[in-house]
């Protein structure tokens, strides 16, 4: 076996052995589990960080393991997946370096960690997989382990809000299973790198495509199926950071990618259709986001948001729009995990997700605060914030493409962004200290906020680097870098 196989493969099993060993070491010591709880995060992301200079030389490497009745365990980390299993890794490793102080006092902390880290394996199994039926497990993975997530604290509401969003991500799921069938019966295999040479000059049915599209929409909370994201919300803190950062609803928009940039031609229809569902979900949320008063909803509107200008970036499918695109889904993972973990600190510390009950908690929280507005600059796409730079590109893409209209309704979007997170951060962090008690939080938790507010800021004045490696894997995808 290669080395960079077994790169590849530690990448995913370590976190997927991992979660079933942490329950184990508890028994040990709760300190013990912590620790190799981070250390199971860690360890994709620096094994992530040693594939970056293979994808940038160009080279795929490609892992098959032949199985029963005609299935594979197929691999393949070329230059996008590589990027993905970064960005998730990176975000997924300051959440749970966070969560050693948010969840220190909560009952079920085996259980967290364990869903944490297993979560992180199936994200980097998904992300890795060139074989619909174990990308299509993987994606399940998620499912279940954010259900249990969703609903860590046991009320009776939060059930209720984790079973919705369960039902439905795996209603979509199994459209879109239905849609990997009908597309593997065409192409005679299960096997992306196979699907692409089959497929390549052959028009693919369109109701398989728009199966796999009713999929990935329910898993990125894309209108029509937007409603579970918010009510996730009542999960803790970090957890929401994953699911609504870096990780879950990022698997929607890396899939589509994957399946419509990097293996199909992505079909007229849907070159239509993707951006006016996009600029939909962007603006009806961003509305939302303007009247609601819950904190951590107004954040999982504003993710619903961003994912439309993710997708719409990869709609356009130019080299400057999907560089965007890409972009897009760090800068965004960075800065978004960033609001939900300063959200958590206000609600841990304030007692309240009640934004017209806080107020000038700049002068008790005053990291948080400053970290909480170096996210939103990036949110909002404020120069040299990194959110700027992507931001800028997939609309520089789309007007290149000849999308004036659509990209005029995004750009009321953007403006919506700026007006919802700067009414946040002043009923919330100025004015006048309603919360008197209320204190910034513990050490691993303040840290966390820090480190993500200054990698949205140092992510835009160093933008050269993640820009290159966003160019290399647009051209990728578009077959000009073999």
């Amino acid at each position: 076996m290669m080395m960079e196989e077994f790169l590849i493969l530690n990448i995913i099993f370590i976190p997927l052995i991992g979660a079933l060993v942490l329950p184990l070491l508890a028994r040990v010591s709760a300190r013990l589990r912590n620790f190799c709880a981070f250390f199971f995060i860690a360890a994709p992301f620096i094994f992530s960080l040693k594939l970056i200079p293979l994808a940038l030389a160009g080279k795929v490497i490609i892992f098959c393991k032949p199985l029963l009745f005609g299935f594979n365990f197929t691999l393949q980390a070329d230059s996008l997946a590589v990027f993905m299993a970064c960005v998730s890794s990176l975000v997924s490793t300051v959440i749970i370096f966070y969560s050693l102080g948010y969840i220190s006092h909560y009952k079920n902390q085996n259980e967290y960690y364990s869903m944490v880290v297993l979560f992180l394996g199936a994200m980097m199994g998904l992300v890795f997989s060139a074989n619909l039926i174990f990308l299509y497990l993987f994606w399940e993975i998620t499912a279940i382990t954010s259900w249990r997530l969703i609903g860590f604290f046991r009320q009776e509401s939060d059930v209720f809000k984790a079973d919705k969003s369960f039902l439905v991500t795996v209603f979509g799921a199994l459209l879109m299973l239905l849609g990997f069938i009908m597309l593997a019966q065409q192409a005679k295999s299960f096997d992306l790198p196979i699907i692409k040479l089959a497929l390549t000059n052959t028009p693919v049915s369109n109701t398989a495509l728009f199966l796999i599209l009713a999929g990935i929409l329910s898993k990125s909370a894309t209108l029509p199926f937007q409603t579970w994201l918010p009510d996730a919300g009542v999960a803790p803190s970090p957890v929401t950071a994953l699911l609504h950062a870096a990780v879950l609803v990022k698997i929607g928009v890396y899939v589509f990618a994957r399946l419509f940039g990097a293996t199909l031609v992505l079909p007229q229809v849907l070159h239509l259709w993707v951006p006016v569902i996009a600029v939909a979900s962007a603006i009806v949320s961003a509305g939302a986001a303007l009247i609601e008063t819950n904190l951590k909803r107004i954040i999982a509107y504003s993710t619903i948001s961003q994912i439309g200008f993710i997708f719409f970036g990869l709609a356009v499918g130019n080299e400057t729009a999907i560089t965007g695109a890409l972009l897009y889904i760090l800068m965004h993972g960075i800065a978004k995990a960033g609001l939900f973990l300063c959200a958590g600190i206000v609600e841990q510390n304030a007692k309240t997700k009640d934004i017209t009950q806080l107020g000038g908690l700049i002068k008790t929280m005053p990291v948080t605060a400053l970290a909480f507005l170096a996210c939103a600059f990036s949110v909002m796409g404020i120069p040299p914030f990194g959110g700027f730079f992507s931001k800028y590109l997939v609309f520089s893409g789309a007007i290149q493409s000849g999308q004036l209209w659509v990209t005029a309704a995004f750009f009321v979007g953007a403006i919506l962004t700026i007006l919802y997170l700067f009414r946040v951060f002043n009923m919330v962090f100025l004015g006048e200290l309603k919360v008197s008690t209320a204190k910034e939080g513990s050490f691993t938790m303040v840290s966390s906020v820090a480190l993500l507010g200054f990698l949205s800021l140092i992510s835009g004045i160093l933008v050269w680097y993640p820009l290159f490696f966003a160019r290399f894997s647009a051209l990728e995808m578009l077959g000009f870098v073999r």
